[in-house]
């Protein structure tokens, strides 16, 4: 059982960060490729939802990181003493559009630090709010949740897992599923930590991943997966997503056997509002989101 003095890390709560980057282009030709699709932006279009994550992206020298990969605590992010480290979901809102070969400032604000007790230990949830300005004001708030949690121990028992089909079946029985599926191997993995800059070696690092974090084999970006949920979205509908929510359920695991992932998307009948999900290869719900899109004037 990790000790932590919760008062002293809610010391961190209202610390500021802010940072400048440009939407270049080199990052948006790898995601294309990622996606496995061509390049169509130009500089000046819009970058489609959630490309912001190629961006801003931790720059920590290699003698600053942890073993697990990620930048040592205790700089902009508070010192939790817990182990194992996710990005557990986030709330968007896409208020204008950022554009190819804009310049940015984000400002970065640690929301909350919260204390729990989980059915494996001890569990600290971090919440951090980054507001993105472009030459026309903000245009993007984002929060970011993060979860910080013990190492598996061999008597814990795993929450049971929610079918998949629970989604679709409590939807618009009448609207459509669009569906894709994507096999999360090993190289897609890497690349996407890559395209990143994540060191996070549960990612890439089978041995790390299965020792260390007592992992079942790699895990699959709670990020990659919340992009290719849009991403699919996209590939239906030329609506401009004005907020979007998600949260990981049950992590998704590399599939060295080529087992695939499933993202799905079905609109609501008031074609305003769109449920999103994820499944792994045993059909078991890993995400679930929500979409909501801007209104034609």
């Amino acid at each position: 059982m990790a000790e932590f003095d919760a008062s002293f890390l809610n010391g961190w709560v209202g610390k500021q960060e802010t940072r400048q980057d440009t939407i270049t282009a080199a990052p948006v030709r790898s995601m294309s490729a990622l996606l496995d699709r061509d390049n169509a932006l130009q500089e000046g279009d819009p970058l489609p939802p959630l490309w912001h994550w190629l961006y801003f992206l931790p720059a920590a020298k290699q003698s600053e990181l942890g073993e697990d990969g990620h930048p040592k605590r205790g700089g902009f992010l508070p010192p939790v003493p817990l182990p194992r480290r996710m990005w557990a979901g986030g709330n968007l809102d896409f208020i204008a559009p950022i554009h190819l070969s804009e310049t940015l400032t984000r400002i970065s604000t640690i929301q909350s630090v919260t204390p729990k007790k989980g059915r494996g230990g001890d569990l600290v949830f971090v919440c951090v709010e980054h507001q993105y300005h472009g030459a026309q004001g903000l245009c993007l708030r984002e929060t970011h949740d993060i979860v910080y949690r013990e190492h598996a121990a061999p008597t814990d028992k795993p929450l049971p897992p929610v079918s998949a089909h629970t989604m679709a079946e409590s939807g618009d029985g009448a609207a459509q599923v669009w569906s894709r599926d994507t096999v999360p191997d090993d190289v897609l993995l890497f690349r996407y930590s890559a395209l990143t800059f994540n060191a996070h070696r549960i990612h890439y690092d089978r041995k790390y991943a299965s020792e260390v974090e007592g992992y079942p084999g790699l895990v699959v970006h709670g990020p990659l997966i919340a992009t290719l949920l849009l991403d699919l979205l996209g590939q239906h509908t030329d609506k401009a997503i004005k907020r979007f929510s998600f949260k990981a359920v049950r992590p998704i695991f590399e599939c060295a056997d080529q087992r695939r992932m499933r993202v799905n998307a079905q609109m609501h009948s008031d074609g305003i509002h769109c449920r999103l999900w994820a499944q792994d290869h045993q059909d078991w719900l890993t995400m679930q989101a929500d979409a909501e899109f801007k209104k034609h004037r």
